[in-house]
């Protein structure tokens, strides 16, 4: 089963926006956010700018 984690660090004045997957990627924002919520809105828009790599979740789920 593939997992996907977003998450907010603090960041200079803010917070950075942190995507992560069950395989160990995980991308992080190169810009900080003045809050926790709009960190991780940004984390999932990222998600969603990406939709290969959940592709490859499926898809590795099909083969095993």
């Amino acid at each position: 089963m593939a997992d996907v984690t977003l998450s907010a660090t603090p960041k200079g004045n803010g917070f950075q926006a942190t995507v992560t997957y069950s395989n160990g990627v995980s991308i992080s924002s190169a810009e900080a956010f003045p809050t926790k919520a709009e960190a991780i809105s940004a984390a999932a828009m990222k998600v969603l700018d990406m939709p290969d790599r959940l592709e490859e979740f499926d898809a590795s789920d099909a083969k095993g």
